[in-house]
């Protein structure tokens, strides 16, 4: 699949194209242009070809695409089999670093942490969960060591009712294809998720239990404490002892910084932290929100849990913020 991208003076559109060539992923419109003053373009109506899989109208800032590339969703997954395409490796940015890259000036104010590895989650899916990302932060020094992450196929849902899910969600993305080429049941991804975490040495299967030195962070407690557990009833699994704990951003912000934000985008713009991504793409959120994860870091913050579920009663989740949001 192709996209044109027809350039103003500061927007791009993209219209939808039909191509005989395969689509390489993406997970965003915004796109690395060419320079937009090629002379074998109209002046008045330059175009760019990009290739994503998206047959939705999406816009860019064509400033900031001249600087950022969308993450290739294939090779966060592992399965990208493109390293060896140059052309592929110019549009698409295969390395988180590049945009979790913590800056060495910024840890003056770095503050010691009473865990090791913070984990980034932010799932995607109200019906059932279609994406599973984590990013992992080194607390100690804000480096990004490693990714997870793995698109969900439901469990109980018809066929066709699965692509008018995918479509709604994901097509407007343009990420519907690579979603439909590597969703997986929610089964196996907790399966390749707890081997991920035994290579970090986060967890042990053997002696179940909470995470080591480390921890969920999300923004707000939906992921956590009603999300997995109702995914794991669907899919007639026991919620998994290492999602027992987590850290709400929402309490730690409000607690920091002594105001109130209701969301990633909130925080981004009181922070003057640049969207980069789509946002409610759940990788390119959870990198959003590890943005906010660090820059709360390099400003002094101190990490600590937020919220508990009882191991007994799995429905029973304290917080511990009295001033928290509700």
């Amino acid at each position: 699949m192709a996209l044109v991208a027809r350039v103003s003076t500061r927007r791009v559109f993209f219209r939808h194209l039909h191509s005989p060539f395969p689509s390489p992923l993406t997970t965003h419109a915004f796109i690395p242009l060419p320079s937009l003053s090629s002379p074998c373009l109209p002046a008045r109506n330059r175009a760019v070809t990009a290739c994503l899989s998206s047959s939705a109208p999406a816009v860019i800032d064509a400033q900031t695409a001249g600087r950022w590339k969308p993450m290739c969703l294939y090779h966060t997954q592992g399965k990208c089999t493109k390293m060896d395409d140059a052309l592929h490796l110019a549009k698409f940015n295969h390395d988180f670093m590049v945009d979790l890259k913590a800056s060495t000036r910024s840890l003056n104010k770095l503050r010691p942490q009473n865990l090791d590895y913070l984990l980034v989650l932010d799932l995607e899916g109200r019906v059932e969960i279609l994406e599973f990302p984590v990013l992992m932060i080194d607390a100690k020094n804000m480096d990004f060591i490693d990714s997870f992450h793995r698109f969900v196929r439901p469990a109980v849902m018809s066929e066709q009712r699965i692509k008018e899910y995918i479509e709604g969600k994901y097509g407007k993305l343009g990420v519907d294809r690579v979603w439909h080429d590597t969703a997986i049941p929610f089964k196996d991804v907790l399966h390749e998720f707890e081997l991920w975490m035994k290579k970090h040495h986060l967890w042990v299967k053997e002696q179940g239990g909470l995470l080591n030195r480390a921890a969920f962070v999300t923004c707000g407690n939906w992921d956590l404490k009603t999300k997995i557990p109702e995914q794991c009833k669907v899919s007639k699994i026991k919620t998994p002892s290492y999602f027992m704990e987590w850290i709400n951003l929402k309490d730690i912000y409000l607690n920091f910084y002594k105001r109130r934000a209701t969301g990633m985008m909130t925080m981004l713009r009181e922070l003057e932290i640049p969207l980069l991504g789509s946002h409610h793409l759940g990788i390119d959120d959870t990198k959003n929100i590890a943005r906010v994860l660090q820059r709360m870091l390099a400003d002094g913050v101190i990490l600590q849990i937020t919220a508990k579920r009882s191991s007994s009663v799995p429905g029973d989740v304290k917080f511990l913020f009295t001033n928290r949001i509700r």
